[in-house]
């Protein structure tokens, strides 16, 4: 009987963890940066309903991931190594005055903590040397964040390669992936994706760019499309929709959507000179975005499923049958547009945030200013009727959902915590990555 009730305790102190909701990938469940459990904290700082924070060495940018109580995160190590200006810094042909260099002996690390405790359970070290490639002052190593499903998580880097492990820290296999430069040597982005048993890969440069699918069980190669396409930093998306599963990647040459088998169903142009921006769907529609702040075109396209062949738009016109609807200088430059509640969030790198109607376009709200807001480069996300904006100084702007923009209030964590990942989601806790440590944030009962 005793050992009957502690084995019962055991198991409902450990119920919470193990109910979590998993946020395997790079804004969550259907990258869609969307939570509902009704225990999210609203309001945090560096010490309040901080359940614990960890401090992570060298510098990545790439979000956590969470399955059950397991937290995985990326980062690369190196003695010349230091921390980003704040603040602007000019993109264009201006990216070269603002490159890491690479000269000195780096390492490639995974981590994985425990979700409870914070507490370090292993990290691996993938590679060590030099960097293949130089990277914007901006950017890291380490930026592509991982996928994970109920056996293994999938770490990408981008120029080196994708490296699979089991929870325990065993190395499964891995895929090296042949360094190319990359526009303005501004470095890679682009994080895998995960459905079914396939891992999706989009590796656009400027030498020979594709689309990989890789078995996740082996890393063994299932195809590689070919893409006549230059450097792009948008992470591809899985399109379910009742008639077929479509790959979707957004790129400034073309936006194009592939079959399960790598065929090519669908593409368009239009988009500006730099996309960034993760597509999302809902509703029977998916939304493509591209916002370089150096161009005049910024547009967000919705997309209805089954095109077929080129649907690009005509000059001028804002809609056809297989695109519901076009704004062309509504996209955001990095963050990644939300589909919350009714609405379609656009934030933009330089602190405002806009809302339309996801079937029409119209908007709700255009370009309010976020007070002192600063640079963005995270992607916001949503819960409780509220939306998250996370500028790089650590200042997360909670504005209401609606039609009226409505900012309720500021969190702020620690002066040198500069942020640029965007944040993760499990249950009752939400997880906060900066430049020197992940926070773990709780409400405290």
């Amino acid at each position: 009987m005793r050992t009957t009730l502690l084995a019962f305790a055991l198991f409902a102190a450990a119920a919470p963890l193990r109910a979590a909701e998993n946020w395997p990938q790079f804004r969550g469940p259907g990258a869609r940066g969307v939570a509902d459990n009704a225990n999210l904290p609203d309001r945090w700082s560096a010490t309040e309903n901080v359940a614990w924070k960890t401090e992570i060495p060298g510098r990545g940018w790439s979000s956590p991931v969470v399955w059950a109580d397991r937290v995985f995160l990326t980062t690369v190590v190196g003695e010349d190594n230091p921390s980003p200006p704040k603040g602007k810094v000019e993109g264009g042909s201006a990216f070269s005055e603002h490159r890491q260099q690479t000269a000195s002996e780096r390492q490639w690390e995974v981590f994985c903590l425990d979700l409870g405790s914070g507490k370090v359970l292993w990290e691996r070290l993938v590679h060590r040397g030099k960097p293949p490639a130089p990277t914007h002052v901006k950017n890291s190593y380490a930026t592509e964040t991982p996928v994970a499903d109920a056996q293994r998580v999938y770490a990408y880097f981008g120029n080196v390669g994708l490296f699979c492990f089991d929870f325990d820290g065993r190395p499964v296999w891995s895929k090296a992936i042949r360094p190319c430069r990359m526009q303005y040597d501004a470095g890679t982005a682009a994080s895998p994706v995960l459905d079914g048993d396939r891992v999706y890969l989009v590796h656009d440069n400027e030498e020979q760019s594709y689309l990989l699918a890789l078995d996740k069980r082996t890393g063994s190669e299932v195809w590689r499309a070919r893409r006549d396409e230059k450097s792009n930093w948008s992470t591809p998306y899985v399109w379910r929709h009742p008639q077929r599963t479509e790959i979707v990647t957004a790129g400034s040459g073309k936006v194009r959507a592939y079959d399960l088998d790598g065929k090519l169903l669908w593409w368009f142009t239009g988009m500006s000179g730099i996309t960034v921006p993760t597509p999302c769907a809902d509703q029977g529609l998916l939304y493509v975005s591209s916002g370089y702040l150096g161009d005049r075109r910024r547009p967000v396209y919705a997309i209805r499923p089954c095109a077929a062949g080129d649907i690009t738009l005509p000059p001028g016109q804002t809609h056809s049958a297989a695109i519901a609807w076009c704004r062309p200088t509504a996209a955001p430059y990095h963050p990644s547009p939300l589909l919350y509640d009714g609405r379609f969030y656009v934030l933009y790198d330089r602190a405002r945030l806009s809302a339309f109607d996801p079937p029409t376009g119209t908007p709700r709200f255009e370009k309010q200013q976020l007070p002192g807001g600063g640079q963005f480069w995270a992607s916001p996300w949503a819960y409780h009727g509220r939306v998250f904006c996370l500028n790089e100084e650590g200042v997360t702007f909670v504005v209401r959902g609606g039609d009226r923009f409505e900012l309720l209030h500021t969190n702020k964590l620690a002066g040198d915590d500069m942020c640029f990942a965007t944040p993760a989601v499990a249950g009752d806790r939400l997880l906060i990555r900066s430049s020197a440590r992940i926070y773990c944030i709780r409400v405290r009962k």
